[in-house]
């Protein structure tokens, strides 16, 4: 037996090594564009949170910002809006669940859908739970809040579903005050 054939299993066995190395570099070459491509381009990223000035938004207005391709609708309440949402009972609500982000499982009630303790900022999406219409607001609809003209959703002035055919509640975004005339959304 010669010295090239005691070595002929050892150079099978590299060059059958490097190969699979190779295919498994390429592979991944190959694979890496197409798993990175579902990540989130950089222009989503820098929206996944907004800071909003309200400063300028008086008693019984209400701002819409655009966020994450959404309309939010920011609401400074008045005391009889406050007052009426706290008066509902939520067993009088068709869903008794806030939708609030910021709250994962709490009840409908006004207090745990306001952003503040005295339930003056009203935050939500802008987006009908129906089939994704933008309510119309500023009292419109039988309850004194929003009204979705698409197919007649009624909601109350803390954006609880009241009559018509959405299944839920306005949802509310994670939101939180930065300082006395900053919310800052996500």
């Amino acid at each position: 037996m010669s010295h090239a054939e005691d070595h002929a299993g050892t150079r099978r066995d590299f060059l059958y090594y490097a190969t699979a190395g190779a295919g498994a570099v390429a592979t991944g070459a190959a694979v890496w564009p197409l798993v990175n491509q579902m990540n989130p381009s950089a222009d989503v990223q820098a929206l996944s949170s907004i800071r909003v000035d309200v400063s300028g938004i008086e008693v019984g207005t209400q701002l819409t910002v655009k966020w994450l391709g959404k309309p939010v609708f920011i609401r400074r309440r008045t005391q009889e809006e406050i007052d009426a949402a706290r008066a509902t009972a939520i067993s009088d609500l068709p869903d008794g669940s806030a939708e609030n982000a910021n709250k994962p499982g709490a009840d409908a009630s006004d207090e745990n859908r306001s952003l503040d303790e005295s339930g003056e900022w009203l935050v939500m999406m802008g987006v009908c739970t129906h089939l994704g219409c933008v309510p119309l607001g500023n009292g419109a609809g039988d309850f004194g809040g929003w009204f979705c003209p698409c197919h007649g959703s009624h909601y109350d002035t803390a954006g609880r579903i009241r009559k018509g055919p959405a299944p839920r509640n306005l949802d509310i975004p994670v939101a939180a005050f930065e300082d006395e005339s900053t919310i800052k959304l996500g």
